[in-house]
């Protein structure tokens, strides 16, 4: 028999869950996303990628706080069999998590315990962990430490980006979810206890990170730098422009620190270097190196910020 899912997502991430929920034999009928935010000043309204992606498929989205009480009392008014959270970014208000034979379930971006929280794939990144992978979970009111039910692993190298992970674990996320669903139909599931000693925490990215640090070792910077690519970006600066790097590799050149050792722009760190191949000025087009070299001047010994 068909289920009534209630869905709750925000970003890219979120959407092929919901893509395989609505193109299921499951009815989707209602979506819960972040309210539309203003671009900057009084200029155009932004609504969140599930928003609109809701919008073209004709579900019903609502972005109401969660703790209002007349959104708690439309929510139990929909009646749902299923509740699925992929990247919502709002914690469910416990009275949500209390309502009687309601399971709420979470696809989360690692292989919990390890990396809970607001950023676990970068986290896995800069920590140039092996491998990551999704969760599927049942939601409790501590943050990620609830029960899975299934997990997917996927390898990690010195080429992942935080871009390129993130639309793997989507897709994966979302194709392990619609196997949990049937086993939770079929009375197969069954849950893991995490164990909270194990437990690391996926802090969010603070502004403060992502300016790159010369003073790091090489293969460090590097992660860095794939753990923010595309976005937000590690960056820093040469000739009073900020430079955001997309792509980079340690070489094992070596020199003073922060100081550019070769027209091909490698930068020494503390240990090694840098060898910057893919790279985007301040308000401009993401670009190769040899793209960059040609209009703009890069002289070897100059010491960066």
């Amino acid at each position: 028999m068909p289920l009534k899912i209630i869905f709750m997502g925000t970003p890219e991430f979120s959407i092929p869950s919901l893509k395989l929920l609505k193109e299921s034999n499951h009815e989707v009928i209602c979506v819960y996303t972040q309210s539309p935010k203003k671009k900057s000043r009084g200029q155009k309204i932004l609504k969140t990628p599930i928003h609109t992606f809701s919008e073209e498929n004709n579900i019903k989205v609502r972005t109401n706080n969660l703790n209002e009480k007349n959104e708690f009392l439309q929510f139990k008014k929909f009646n749902p069999d299923l509740v699925i959270v992929v990247a919502y970014g709002q914690m469910i208000p416990d009275q949500y998590l209390k309502i009687p034979n309601l399971l709420f379930l979470n696809v989360h971006a690692s292989l919990l315990p390890k990396w809970r929280g607001a950023a676990p794939i970068e986290r896995a990144i800069i920590n140039m962990d092996k491998e990551t992978g999704v969760s599927i979970m049942k939601i409790e009111k501590k943050l990620d430490a609830g029960p899975y039910i299934s997990q997917a692993k996927v390898k990690i190298n010195e080429e992942t980006t935080s871009g390129s992970l993130r639309e793997e674990l989507s897709k994966i996320g979302a194709k392990t979810l619609l196997e949990v669903i049937e086993l939770i139909m079929s009375g197969k599931d069954k849950y893991t206890k995490q164990d909270d000693s194990k437990a690391t925490h996926a802090k969010k990215i603070d502004k403060s990170e992502t300016k790159i640090n010369w003073n790091e070792n090489a293969k460090d910077i590097v992660a860095k730098i794939n753990a923010f690519s595309p976005n937000p970006g590690a960056w820093f600066k040469m000739n009073n422009q900020r430079i955001k790097v997309i792509k980079a590799i340690e070489v094992s050149l070596s020199g003073k620190v922060g100081t550019i050792l070769d027209k091909s722009l490698v930068i020494a760190a503390k240990k090694n270097s840098v060898k910057i191949l893919k790279l985007q000025k301040e308000g401009k087009k993401i670009m190769n190196l040899n793209d960059f070299i040609v209009g703009n001047s890069v002289k070897i010994g100059t010491e960066l910020n």
